[in-house]
């Protein structure tokens, strides 16, 4: 008889993991806990976030901020492992908000004017711009560039006007005028750094109704990172989204402006600039939008904007639909100004299928200012129940006084 010593089998059985589904979440900020259950594990881990497991399989795992495109591990005691994606869906909560600049939000009656409109509950967000049309921060900005160049210029307190809104439940849209930036652009130039801008074939600068120096150039690494670096900033600072705007090329013929270092189309360029953006974006706190062209759905390359392409990396879309910016007969609308319901109805339908399948949403601006046809109540109103009527319960409203038509928004 020969005896000896029964050795057991080395165990590599990977441990059962089940995730509860996650409920969808409004923020890219805050814990989101995943529960579950993982039979036969020891710990779970997820984000770097490990919980224990208990006798019955069950765990609990709380992480800092909504997991994106990661993965959960269960791993037992012999260090068999089980792995298993983990997204979960961030949706973009209804918006009604007005724009207001960094000039209006300092100055009392203006900005009381829109807190009222807040506490009257007609609307929830307020959109406050960083950055404007000429280059100029408007609040200190720690961005190095911000600082070197001149364009920060504290005209407002950001944390204390995050409180203010914060306080009263309202979300701030931070907007970004990217490159139309005659601030940056004048600075570059002056100080050598000549592909940071936008040129005319003659290797001048490129000169447009905006200004002699006006746009900086998309495809220049330093500013695609210059307002990347102002985005994360302000999503650190507490802004809920930061919404790009001017993140075209000038509009005019392409043969008469040069992009120093473009390897690809501008629309390319231009949509890959936002994925180079979004994931800092996103985990610093806040949503990724842009602000578009009426036309661009139907003819992006005249400013370079591929709605499709773009709106893959944007948690949604804002266009500019203002009626008085509609030529005669778009859309089989005679007089689009005098015609506000049917030319924001007609444009969101081709918005609505560009974003199709993007995970973007909508979010169009609406008109409240009078350029050719007096706009009210009535004009405002008839834009909000267009986008209604398409399914679309958020708009921003734009009137460069920063002067709104209450009467035409419900209160909550």
């Amino acid at each position: 008889m020969v005896r000896g010593k029964v050795v057991a089998a080395p165990d590599t059985e990977p441990p059962a993991l089940e995730i509860d589904p996650l409920q969808p979440v409004h923020s890219y900020r805050g814990p989101v806990t995943v529960r579950g259950k993982a039979s036969g594990a020891a710990t779970v881990t997820a984000d770097g976030v490990t919980a224990q497991v208990g006798a019955d399989g069950v765990f609990e795992l709380t992480l800092p901020a909504p997991p994106l495109g990661t993965t959960i591990v269960a791993t037992d005691a012999a260090g068999n492992a089980t792995t298993l994606p983990l997204a979960a869906t961030v949706q973009v909560p209804r918006i009604r908000a007005v724009h207001v600049t960094a000039h209006a939000w300092s100055y009392e009656p203006l900005r009381e004017g829109v807190l009222d409109l807040a506490r009257q509950g007609r609307i929830d967000s307020v959109q406050l711009d960083i950055k404007d049309e000429d280059g100029v921060v408007g609040y200190d900005s720690e961005v190095p560039l911000a600082r070197e160049s001149g364009a920060s210029a504290g005209i407002y307190d950001a944390r204390e006007a995050l409180k203010t809104l914060h306080d009263m439940g309202l979300r701030v849209i931070g907007r970004i005028v990217a490159f139309r930036d005659a601030t940056m652009a004048e600075w570059a130039w002056n100080t050598g750094r000549r592909d940071w801008v936008i040129q005319n074939p003659g290797g001048g600068p490129y000169s447009s109704k905006y200004g002699a120096i006006a746009f900086t150039n998309f495809a220049s690494p330093e500013m695609r990172q210059y307002n990347i670096d102002l985005a994360v900033e302000a999503a650190k600072l507490g802004f809920d989204e930061i919404m790009y705007d001017y993140i075209r090329r000038p509009d005019g013929s392409m043969s008469s402006m040069v992009f120093p270092g473009l390897t690809d189309t501008p629309s390319a360029s231009i949509a890959e600039f936002l994925r180079e953006s979004r994931d800092p974006v996103r985990s610093a706190g806040a949503f990724q939008s842009a602000a578009v062209f009426g036309i661009a759905s139907t003819r992006p390359d005249e400013i370079a904007q591929d709605i499709p392409a773009m709106s893959k990396h944007l948690d949604y879309v804002a266009p500019m639909l203002y009626p008085s910016h509609w030529g005669s007969g778009e859309y089989n609308v005679s007089n689009p100004n005098a015609q506000p319901y049917d030319i924001i109805f007609a444009s969101l339908v081709d918005f609505q299928k560009q974003t199709a399948g993007t995970g973007a949403t909508v979010v169009p601006w609406l008109q409240d200012f009078s350029l050719g046809v007096s706009y009210g109540d009535a004009e405002v109103r008839a834009q909000i129940d267009a986008a209604a009527a398409q399914g679309i319960n958020s708009w921003i409203l734009w009137n460069p006084s920063v002067r709104y038509h209450g009467g035409a928004l419900d209160p909550a």
